[in-house]
């Protein structure tokens, strides 16, 4: 006659019993939200691409406007720099960064605009 295990299954008592291990709901919510942060970032070069943010913009120096890591280096430790950014990016701007004005963005939608920033603001 084979043991049974506390759940009542036959051989059920080692490692994989489908218990919950301790830390094990942290380390995954952790690792999601590492790769849900570090994915995105990788992938919006060709978003910024095919928005047409490269016509003006380069990742070092000045184009037409500021390089992507000189933009980071402003909004740095800003809390909502993400969000600033984002509406920016879809309604242009003036000012900020010398007399040349940035112009609206209405084919690049809120939740593109948020990924641009995000990966700008990762430079």
């Amino acid at each position: 006659m084979s043991r049974r295990s506390r759940s009542g299954l036959p051989g059920a008592d080692g490692p994989n019993t489908g218990h919950h291990q301790p830390g094990t709901g942290r380390a995954a919510a952790g690792l999601l939200l590492a790769l849900a942060t570090a994915l995105p970032a990788q992938a919006d070069p060709a978003l910024a691409r095919a928005r047409n943010c490269l016509t003006c913009h380069a990742l070092e120096g000045k184009v037409i406007g500021p390089g992507f890591r000189e933009v980071a280096r402003r909004y740095a430790g800003q809390a909502d720099a993400a969000d600033k950014l984002a509406v920016k990016i879809v309604k242009g701007g003036a000012g900020s960064w010398g007399v040349v004005q940035m112009p609206a963005n209405p084919q690049v939608s809120e939740a593109e605009a948020r990924r641009l920033a995000l990966w700008i603001l990762g430079r």
